[in-house]
């Protein structure tokens, strides 16, 4: 059931609904509303991060989910999905995808993703999962390892990828990953226009994630205030 209900998501678009606990719309509650809304919109599936907003997404809307774990440690960089202890997590609500930070950066505990990631295979046969990558080598990697999708969710966000865009050269590093690695490949990271989600499905990703533009208000709103700054209203 779970892989027929990812493979919906071919050539659609997906939402990212999530806020931190810094954030003015951090709740469950808003998050299932936040998902409801962008299947009203369209989406045929929803990014959502922690087991109690996945939980309230799956009561109110029946779209497939790719589940994430945000959760920082002091020894280590990746902050998608970590551990072992992240993952079981999901594993409670049962996420079509689970995705996790498929990078070079350190794990917690120096765990090696080769390591973590046969780990969960083996733990979980049958779970579908989405290797988070910022840079040509970790898709690769990440493809050679088995993740059922590849996502550019991290490019220009790590130390590696720093000063990368997903955009850059007509969405070359996209293009490149998906000539080179045969699992599907779902666009994410930065994709903040809908003229850009159109251009990655047509370079041949399998689907498209976008978060922030849609569902970050406040970012939404400071676009705007930071466009008419130079504006100056006659007296």
């Amino acid at each position: 059931m779970e892989h027929n209900k990812a493979e919906t998501l071919k050539g659609k678009l997906i939402v990212s609904c999530q806020a931190l606990s810094h954030e003015p719309l951090h709740s469950s509650f808003i998050m299932g509303r936040m998902a409801q809304a962008a299947k009203e919109g369209g989406a045929c599936g929803i990014r959502a991060n922690t087991k109690e907003d996945i939980r309230e997404i799956q009561s109110v809307v029946g779209l497939p989910i790719i589940g994430i774990v945000k959760r920082d440690y002091p020894d280590s960089q990746v902050y998608i999905t970590p551990t072992m202890k992240e993952v079981e997590e999901l594993m409670e609500v049962k996420p079509e995808i689970i995705a996790l930070d498929a990078t070079a950066a350190i794990r917690p505990q120096g765990l090696r993703l080769d390591d973590f990631f046969r780990q969960l295979k083996e733990k979980y046969p049958g779970q579908l999962w989405m290797a988070d990558c910022s840079t040509l080598k970790e898709a690769i990697h990440a493809d050679a390892l088995g993740f059922d999708f590849i996502g550019t969710t991290l490019v220009g966000y790590t130390e590696q990828s720093k000063g990368d865009r997903i955009e850059a050269e007509n969405f070359q590093i996209l293009r490149e990953i998906i000539a080179r690695v045969d699992h599907k490949v779902i666009a994410e990271g930065n994709i903040d226009t809908p003229e850009k989600a159109k251009r990655v499905l047509e370079l041949g990703a399998f689907s498209v994630v976008v978060g922030s533009a849609i569902t970050r208000p406040q970012l939404i709103t400071r676009s705007f205030t930071e466009a008419i700054k130079s504006y100056s209203p006659q007296a």
